[in-house]
Protein backbone atom coordinates (compact mmCIF):
# COMPACT_ATOMS: atom_id res chain seq x y z
CA UNK A 1 0.00 0.00 0.00
CA UNK A 2 1.45 3.34 -1.07
CA UNK A 3 1.39 5.97 1.68
CA UNK A 4 0.43 9.60 1.11
CA UNK A 5 2.40 11.95 3.40
CA UNK A 6 1.39 15.64 3.49
CA UNK A 7 4.34 18.01 3.64
CA UNK A 8 4.88 21.27 5.52
CA UNK A 9 7.17 23.80 3.82
CA UNK A 10 7.00 27.26 5.35
CA UNK A 11 8.85 30.12 7.03
CA UNK A 12 5.68 31.21 8.86
CA UNK A 13 5.43 29.86 12.44
CA UNK A 14 1.65 30.32 12.55
CA UNK A 15 1.15 28.45 9.28
CA UNK A 16 3.43 25.70 10.51
CA UNK A 17 1.29 25.37 13.64
CA UNK A 18 -1.97 25.26 11.67
CA UNK A 19 -0.72 22.71 9.16
CA UNK A 20 0.77 20.52 11.88
CA UNK A 21 -2.53 20.55 13.78
CA UNK A 22 -4.45 19.78 10.57
CA UNK A 23 -2.28 16.89 9.47
CA UNK A 24 -1.95 15.29 12.91
CA UNK A 25 -5.71 14.67 12.81
CA UNK A 26 -5.68 12.36 9.79
CA UNK A 27 -2.28 11.56 8.25
CA UNK A 28 -0.25 8.45 9.19
CA UNK A 29 2.95 10.29 8.21
CA UNK A 30 3.88 13.94 7.91
CA UNK A 31 6.98 15.25 6.16
CA UNK A 32 8.45 18.53 7.38
CA UNK A 33 10.72 20.28 4.88
CA UNK A 34 13.64 22.39 6.08
CA UNK A 35 15.72 24.60 3.80
CA UNK A 36 18.63 26.90 4.52
CA UNK A 37 18.31 29.44 1.70
CA UNK A 38 21.54 28.18 0.13
CA UNK A 39 21.28 24.50 -0.75
CA UNK A 40 17.70 25.31 -1.66
CA UNK A 41 16.84 28.90 -2.69
CA UNK A 42 13.98 29.25 -0.23
CA UNK A 43 14.29 29.78 3.52
CA UNK A 44 11.97 27.88 5.85
CA UNK A 45 11.79 27.71 9.61
CA UNK A 46 15.01 26.31 11.02
CA UNK A 47 15.38 23.24 13.20
CA UNK A 48 15.38 25.29 16.42
CA UNK A 49 11.85 26.47 15.60
CA UNK A 50 10.32 23.03 15.09
CA UNK A 51 8.12 21.09 17.49
CA UNK A 52 5.53 18.33 17.46
CA UNK A 53 3.88 16.09 20.06
CA UNK A 54 5.89 13.31 21.65
CA UNK A 55 5.53 9.90 20.01
CA UNK A 56 3.29 8.75 22.84
CA UNK A 57 0.87 11.62 22.16
CA UNK A 58 0.40 11.19 18.41
CA UNK A 59 -0.72 8.50 15.98
CA UNK A 60 1.48 9.46 13.07
CA UNK A 61 5.16 9.40 12.14
CA UNK A 62 7.20 12.58 11.61
CA UNK A 63 9.75 12.69 8.78
CA UNK A 64 12.31 15.48 8.38
CA UNK A 65 13.49 16.27 4.85
CA UNK A 66 16.58 18.45 5.28
CA UNK A 67 17.42 20.45 2.17
CA UNK A 68 20.48 22.01 3.77
CA UNK A 69 24.06 22.13 2.63
CA UNK A 70 25.80 21.01 5.82
CA UNK A 71 23.47 18.93 8.00
CA UNK A 72 26.37 17.85 10.21
CA UNK A 73 26.29 21.33 11.77
CA UNK A 74 22.75 20.58 12.97
CA UNK A 75 23.30 17.07 14.26
CA UNK A 76 22.46 17.80 17.91
CA UNK A 77 19.26 19.66 17.00
CA UNK A 78 18.15 16.86 14.67
CA UNK A 79 18.57 14.18 17.31
CA UNK A 80 16.99 16.27 20.07
CA UNK A 81 13.77 16.55 18.02
CA UNK A 82 13.52 12.72 17.84
CA UNK A 83 11.83 12.49 14.42
CA UNK A 84 10.89 9.05 13.14
CA UNK A 85 12.93 9.56 9.97
CA UNK A 86 15.56 12.01 8.73
CA UNK A 87 16.18 12.37 5.00
CA UNK A 88 19.50 13.94 3.99
CA UNK A 89 20.66 14.83 0.50
CA UNK A 90 23.31 12.90 -1.40
CA UNK A 91 24.46 16.29 -2.72
CA UNK A 92 25.24 17.90 0.64
CA UNK A 93 28.74 18.88 1.78
CA UNK A 94 31.16 15.94 2.09
CA UNK A 95 28.27 13.51 1.78
CA UNK A 96 30.40 10.41 1.17
CA UNK A 97 32.32 11.02 4.39
CA UNK A 98 29.71 12.59 6.67
CA UNK A 99 26.45 10.86 5.86
CA UNK A 100 27.43 7.29 6.84
CA UNK A 101 28.47 8.58 10.27
CA UNK A 102 25.24 10.52 10.63
CA UNK A 103 23.12 7.53 9.58
CA UNK A 104 24.80 5.38 12.23
CA UNK A 105 24.29 8.09 14.83
CA UNK A 106 20.58 8.37 14.00
CA UNK A 107 20.08 4.64 14.39
CA UNK A 108 21.45 4.80 17.94
CA UNK A 109 18.46 6.99 18.82
CA UNK A 110 15.89 4.94 16.91
CA UNK A 111 15.76 7.42 14.02
CA UNK A 112 15.44 5.92 10.56
CA UNK A 113 17.94 7.33 8.00
CA UNK A 114 16.89 8.27 4.49
CA UNK A 115 18.66 9.63 1.42
CA UNK A 116 17.29 12.12 -1.13
CA UNK A 117 18.44 12.33 -4.75
CA UNK A 118 18.17 15.52 -6.80
CA UNK A 119 17.42 15.20 -10.53
CA UNK A 120 21.05 15.57 -11.54
CA UNK A 121 22.20 12.71 -9.29
CA UNK A 122 22.59 9.25 -10.81
CA UNK A 123 21.53 6.55 -8.36
CA UNK A 124 24.42 4.28 -9.31
CA UNK A 125 26.91 7.05 -8.49
CA UNK A 126 25.73 7.11 -4.86
CA UNK A 127 25.12 3.38 -4.50
CA UNK A 128 27.29 3.20 -1.38
CA UNK A 129 25.02 5.70 0.39
CA UNK A 130 21.81 4.10 -0.88
CA UNK A 131 22.91 0.77 0.56
CA UNK A 132 23.07 2.30 4.07
CA UNK A 133 19.58 3.78 4.38
CA UNK A 134 16.03 2.65 5.07
CA UNK A 135 14.45 4.90 2.44
CA UNK A 136 15.39 6.74 -0.74
CA UNK A 137 13.53 9.89 -1.77
CA UNK A 138 13.52 10.60 -5.49
CA UNK A 139 13.08 14.33 -5.96
CA UNK A 140 11.31 15.58 -9.06
CA UNK A 141 9.93 19.00 -8.15
CA UNK A 142 11.06 22.53 -7.30
CA UNK A 143 13.58 22.33 -4.46
CA UNK A 144 12.32 24.15 -1.38
CA UNK A 145 8.95 25.10 -2.85
CA UNK A 146 5.49 23.61 -3.03
CA UNK A 147 3.48 23.68 -6.23
CA UNK A 148 6.19 22.68 -8.68
CA UNK A 149 5.63 20.61 -11.81
CA UNK A 150 6.58 16.95 -11.40
CA UNK A 151 9.49 15.74 -13.52
CA UNK A 152 8.19 12.20 -13.94
CA UNK A 153 11.30 11.17 -15.88
CA UNK A 154 12.95 10.88 -12.46
CA UNK A 155 10.87 7.75 -11.89
CA UNK A 156 13.41 5.98 -14.11
CA UNK A 157 15.61 5.86 -10.98
CA UNK A 158 13.25 3.51 -9.14
CA UNK A 159 14.57 0.20 -10.55
CA UNK A 160 18.18 1.28 -9.99
CA UNK A 161 17.48 2.13 -6.35
CA UNK A 162 15.75 -1.23 -5.87
CA UNK A 163 18.68 -3.00 -7.48
CA UNK A 164 21.04 -1.38 -4.97
CA UNK A 165 18.87 -1.72 -1.86
CA UNK A 166 15.86 -4.01 -2.18
CA UNK A 167 14.72 -3.31 1.38
CA UNK A 168 14.61 0.47 1.02
CA UNK A 169 11.30 2.32 0.96
CA UNK A 170 11.06 4.32 -2.27
CA UNK A 171 9.68 7.84 -1.85
CA UNK A 172 8.64 10.50 -4.34
CA UNK A 173 8.65 14.23 -3.70
CA UNK A 174 7.64 16.94 -6.14
CA UNK A 175 4.46 17.97 -7.91
CA UNK A 176 2.34 14.94 -7.03
CA UNK A 177 -1.41 15.40 -7.56
CA UNK A 178 -4.49 13.53 -8.74
CA UNK A 179 -3.48 13.84 -12.39
CA UNK A 180 -0.16 12.02 -12.04
CA UNK A 181 -0.44 9.93 -8.90
CA UNK A 182 -1.27 6.73 -10.78
CA UNK A 183 1.96 7.05 -12.81
CA UNK A 184 3.97 7.53 -9.62
CA UNK A 185 2.37 4.57 -7.84
CA UNK A 186 2.71 2.23 -10.83
CA UNK A 187 6.43 3.07 -11.03
CA UNK A 188 6.91 1.30 -7.70
CA UNK A 189 6.89 4.19 -5.24
CA UNK A 190 5.98 3.29 -1.64
CA UNK A 191 5.48 6.78 -0.20
CA UNK A 192 4.39 9.96 -1.99
CA UNK A 193 5.11 13.23 -0.20
CA UNK A 194 2.50 15.75 -1.29
CA UNK A 195 2.69 19.53 -0.88
CA UNK A 196 0.38 22.00 -2.60
CA UNK A 197 -2.17 19.42 -3.81
CA UNK A 198 -3.13 19.12 -0.14
CA UNK A 199 -1.92 22.31 1.54
CA UNK A 200 -3.43 24.69 -1.03
CA UNK A 201 -6.83 23.01 -1.01
CA UNK A 202 -9.80 24.62 0.71
CA UNK A 203 -10.42 21.29 2.42
CA UNK A 204 -7.01 19.79 3.26
CA UNK A 205 -8.46 16.58 4.70
CA UNK A 206 -10.71 16.13 1.68
CA UNK A 207 -7.77 16.63 -0.68
CA UNK A 208 -5.72 14.10 1.28
CA UNK A 209 -8.54 11.55 1.26
CA UNK A 210 -9.04 11.97 -2.49
CA UNK A 211 -5.39 11.10 -3.06
CA UNK A 212 -5.60 8.13 -0.70
CA UNK A 213 -8.71 6.85 -2.49
CA UNK A 214 -6.97 7.17 -5.85
CA UNK A 215 -4.02 5.16 -4.54
CA UNK A 216 -6.29 2.51 -3.06
CA UNK A 217 -8.00 2.02 -6.39
CA UNK A 218 -4.64 1.47 -8.08
CA UNK A 219 -3.40 -0.89 -5.35
CA UNK A 220 -6.58 -2.98 -5.54
CA UNK A 221 -5.87 -4.08 -9.11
Amino acid sequence: MTIIAPTITTNDPSLYSRRLDDFLRFAPRIQIDITDGQFAPSQTLNLNQLYWPAASDRNCAIDLHLMIGNPLNWLDQIVSLVPDKVILHAECVDAAENLPKMFNHFRKFGISPGLALLPQTNAMDVAALISLVDSVLIFGGSLGYQGGVADLSQLDKVPYVKQINQAATIEWDGGANLSNISTIVRAGVDQINVGSAISSADDVRGAYEALVNAVNQIDSY
